[in-house]
């Protein structure tokens, strides 16, 4: 009959665990800073609300150009409108006149 001589190491015992241990650090590490990780969504969302910020900003510089357009429509068109286009396209204006131009963003 033979006897064992040596002891019984506990490294056995700890293989599993690590490897364990060191698969759900990678996938969690992956989950956090990932391409769809939670990071990214964070990210995802705050430059969501930076677009829709430009988008706003641009639909109403739109409206505005609509609106001046709509002044200058064959039916309904404003002196004020036509003179005001004359003279920024001509750059002129009477000797006597004080003439304040306006960016269209003030308006």
């Amino acid at each position: 009959m033979w006897t064992r001589q040596h002891k019984q190491r506990n490294t056995g015992r700890l293989i599993v665990p690590s490897l364990c241990v060191a698969f759900l650090a990678y996938f969690g590490f992956h989950a956090y800073h990932g391409e769809f990780g939670i990071n990214s969504k964070y990210q995802l969302e705050a430059q969501t609300v930076a677009l829709q910020g430009q988008l706003d900003a641009i639909k109403a510089r739109r409206m505005e150009f609509e609106r001046r357009v709509r002044l200058m429509h064959e039916g309904t068109l404003e002196k004020d409108m036509l003179d005001e286009q004359a003279r920024k396209a001509l750059n002129l204006s009477q000797a006597d006149e004080i003439t304040i131009m306006l960016p269209a963003s003030v308006k």
